[in-house]
């Protein structure tokens, strides 16, 4: 049997990595662009990841470039499957000392849409894209993540195709909702043995019956997010929605009702207070199959940026029912520390994306968008498992966020905002331990600082209390 001809190698530990991949490419040159791909997107954020930045083409040659056209070919019509690179990923994720995922972690859904011209581009579209805050012509992509309190990383992602790829529209048999898509990833993330306490997700997805539905089918728990005006039938002069709800009950400093405090830790070591209500109105109730979990830093004001209106159908521990549920009952604290899991994706995940050029892909194909989605979360990922070969790195606690900052990520700032400021912090303060290569300056450092900017912005620590 021919012996095969090495690539050309990778800096520092992403060569060890990527040799885990190398049977998932038969040829010498895909082995090749996949090591040069890597190398471009874990450059720092101000160089371009463009497949022109990638290559190092610009600005003279730029796209017409032998490197550039090498990349472009690796993408659009080299032979190799993105699902199978995705799974091998996956395998090394949950092999891993550091991200094996446990049953305590949440199963993140959720959507991002980025700015793209033109119709030509697959799955492009005038919608709604949260990158921007508007609606606009860009692509839309729904995505899984597992998280806990101290780690998060991409499950799988799927692009949502707008209703006009379709001969019949929303009417044909192919074309598929967010929340359907959402449901799929949520199946594949079973069926691939991803343990999960419950799937957590905002109020797009919780207000969304066939979700829930789905869910349910499957007999998962789930905490999901209700908008404040979300309501249901009910008798005039009764209360009939969420919002309605959590105003009518009573609370003062000295006597605080039927809220009960939740201590909540982060890990900077500040803790704070917040006040959980265990409603029943209408549908919901503790003793009925789903509860309605309202959260609140002020009971008496119910700030928009920091109350929750919550779903769940994890049972409630008093209740009888609870010790005859296929699911495990879940306290007051526990529901909150399970939604609290969904910050990683405003506080941190989208920004990470846009750190290694999530959207800064020059293809149009279907096939070729989601190659490169894939290298993106292989990136990211090689992060965690550089990180657990060099038994971690160490992390500067002075440069942690402030409190404000692990409070209320995206929620006060807006998407739109965050995406301007870097999430990196100080590369001499962070990429301790892990030698910057001569091939690729930067590269080596700029993961370790990209995982130690994600730890930092954990959510929450581990333990929560409540009063």
């Amino acid at each position: 049997m021919t012996q095969r001809v090495p690539a050309i190698p990778a800096p520092g530990p992403l060569e060890e990595y990527l040799q885990q991949f190398d049977d998932l490419f038969s040829k010498l040159n895909q082995r090749e662009a996949v090591r040069r791909y890597l190398e471009g997107l874990l450059l720092p954020m101000e160089r371009n990841k463009t497949l022109t930045g990638l290559a190092n083409t610009e600005p003279i040659v730029g796209a017409q470039h032998a490197s550039a056209q090498k990349l472009q070919w690796f993408l659009s019509e080299s032979s190799w499957d993105p699902t199978r690179v995705n799974e091998q990923r996956l395998e090394l994720l949950m092999e891993s000392s550091v991200t094996a995922p446990t049953a305590q972690g949440a199963l993140v859904i959720d959507e991002t849409g980025d700015r793209k011209w033109g119709e030509q581009t697959a799955h492009v579209g005038r919608q709604y894209l949260g990158s921007i805050g508007k609606v606009e012509n860009g692509v839309v992509s729904v995505h899984s993540l597992w998280a806990d309190e101290q780690r998060y990383y991409p499950i799988e992602v799927e692009p949502y195709t707008p209703a006009r790829w379709f001969v019949k529209g929303e009417a044909d048999p192919k074309f598929r909702t967010k929340p359907r898509i959402a449901l799929e990833l949520v199946q594949r993330a079973v069926q691939a043995g991803v343990p999960f306490r419950a799937v957590v997700a905002d109020s797009f997805y919780g207000e969304n019956l066939g979700f829930i539905e789905g869910l349910e089918q499957l007999e998962l728990g789930y905490v999901l997010a209700l908008r404040p005006s979300h309501a249901w039938w009910h008798p005039q002069g009764e209360l009939g929605s969420v919002e309605e709800v959590a105003r009518s009950q009573f609370w003062q400093p000295e006597a605080t009702g039927a809220w009960q405090k939740i201590t909540r830790s982060f890990r900077d070591g500040h803790q704070e207070d917040w006040w959980a209500l265990e409603a029943a109105a209408g549908p919901y109730g503790p003793a009925k199959a789903q509860r309605l979990v309202i959260v609140t830093t002020d009971p008496l004001t119910l700030p928009e940026l920091t109350t929750w209106y919550l779903v769940t159908n994890l049972p409630a521990p008093e209740q009888e029912q609870a010790r005859k549920h296929s699911l495990p009952a879940a306290s007051l604290t526990e529901v909150v520390r399970l939604y609290g899991l969904r910050v990683w994706v405003e506080q941190s995940y989208k920004q990470v994306k846009h750190s290694l050029g999530w959207a800064q892909y020059q293809v149009r194909s279907d096939l070729a968008i989601r190659r490169h989605w894939q290298l993106v979360c292989c990136a990211f990922s090689f992060c965690w498992w550089a990180c657990d070969q060099e038994d971690g790195w160490e992390l500067d606690q002075a440069s942690q966020p402030t409190p404000e900052e692990l409070d209320h990520p995206g929620a006060a700032q807006g998407e739109k905002k965050m995406r301007s400021r870097s999430i990196v912090p100080p590369l001499g303060d962070l990429a301790r331990g892990v030698a910057a290569s001569a091939g690729v300056v930067g590269a080596m450092d700029h993961a370790a600082a990209l995982l130690a900017s994600v730890v930092h912005q954990a959510p929450t620590s581990p333990a929560a209390g409540a009063a």
